[in-house]
């Protein structure tokens, strides 16, 4: 048999998700509050598991258009110009297995080996493997604390060189909550025009907004041609098992981007789509009532940890906060074990997010309130006793 050394070298060098560990952990344990899974509480809403239930029952179980149903793209076309003033054809749009794969796609398609890509750091743990085993080389664009760990545009101009190739933006994001306003991602726009860059820009959680409106960065003048829009249904639709995300890009883009999707993944679920259409059609009203109870609960937690004395960069959306744990002389990693062997329960180490956020950590409030309220009595005994 052959040696395990002789596969991919830059697989070999990746580790697993660190999110996926740690909660290897937790799965062995019983009777955890978690506030680290990153995904809807929510079940997914009944007239959208109905459309799937009754396309299955119609036997509609073959294999749509690679790009995804028409249907779906023109609905999905729909929704981008109601609510973000995004204009994108049916042949602009490709549905895809979960926004992981989309931005796996995307970011095949652009890079040569070599290339440079800037990544908004703390980040989301998919951006850095996929890059590398792209061929591209990774360079980390960090919010300062003074400005709350919220990037700048200087933060990213400082990364740009000349083998710079593509911008990531992720916002609202993840671990932070945070989301970039408009005057900054006009001040973005202009730096991406100066420097010739594409835009892969990750707007999963575009509908949790709470302060502000959300911006699309491709909605912005003259960066339609330059940008990779990333969506889809998991957080705002709770439809994360349905494993559903879309594509939207320039038309001679999306055909090189589809020729990957089609040797990878031919399509997407048939019965997924057939729910997201009914998600689009009349999901809204749910949307709605889901995105005000993550609202309640963000201001729960931020008053939590005010009253315990940990303090977090203000999250505008998504449903996480990345407290500072400094003053507790813990690591994130030290933190997140002994809370979760002493007190049950259950956060993300910051670590997992880039290696300068070891004083971190992430909580989620994708969790009901009562849950929420335990958890963090319990959280401030476990600061309160110096982490003992």
């Amino acid at each position: 048999m052959p040696s395990i050394s002789t596969i991919n070298k830059t697989l070999l060098s990746i580790p697993p998700s660190g999110i996926r560990r740690f909660f290897d952990l937790v799965a062995q344990s019983q009777d955890i509050i978690s506030l680290g899974v990153g995904e809807p509480d929510f079940i997914t809403p009944w007239h959208v598991r109905e459309a799937c239930i009754f396309s299955l029952e119609r036997g509609q179980t073959h294999y749509t258009s690679n790009l995804g149903q028409l249907e779906l793209r023109r609905e999905i076309a729909i929704w981008l110009k109601r609510k973000y003033s995004l204009k994108y054809a049916e042949d602009e749009i490709l549905v895809t297995n979960g926004v992981s794969e989309g931005f796996d796609l995307a970011i095949r398609t652009l890079l040569n080996p070599g290339d440079e890509v800037i990544v908004p750091a703390p980040a989301y743990v998919m951006y850095e493997p996929l890059v590398r085993l792209a061929g591209g080389v990774v360079c980390f664009a960090e919010g300062l604390e003074k400005n709350n760990l919220v990037l700048k545009c200087e933060d990213i101009e400082k990364k740009i060189t000349k083998n710079t190739k593509v911008l990531i933006l992720s916002y609202p994001g993840n671990p932070t909550g945070q989301t970039l306003n408009k005057i900054e991602l006009q001040k973005i726009a202009k730096l991406v025009k100066k420097h010739d860059l594409f835009v892969i820009s990750d707007e999963i959680y575009s509908e949790l907004s709470y302060d502000s409106i959300h911006v699309s960065f491709a909605s912005l003048p003259e960066m339609r041609e330059r940008t990779i829009t990333l969506n889809g249904f998991s957080k705002a639709f709770a439809m994360t098992g349905l494993r559903l995300g879309f594509i939207c890009a320039p038309r001679n883009l999306l055909g090189e981007i589809l020729k990957i999707h089609q040797y990878c993944a031919l399509c997407a679920s048939s019965i997924a789509q057939a729910g997201a259409i009914e998600a689009l059609r009349n999901g809204a009203e749910e949307v709605q009532k889901m995105k005000e109870e993550y609202d309640a609960r963000r201001k729960l937690v931020l008053s939590a940890c005010k009253k315990i004395g940990l303090v977090c960069p203000y999250p505008d959306g998504a449903f996480y906060i990345f407290p500072s744990i400094k003053k507790t002389g813990l690591s994130g990693e030290e933190f997140a074990l002994q809370l979760l062997k002493k007190f049950k329960v259950a956060v993300v180490p910051g670590n997992v997010f880039g290696k300068n956020y070891a004083d971190h950590i992430r909580i989620s409030y994708a969790t009901g309130m009562e849950d929420l309220v335990e958890a963090f009595k319990r959280i401030e005994e476990f600061v309160r006793g110096g982490g003992k």
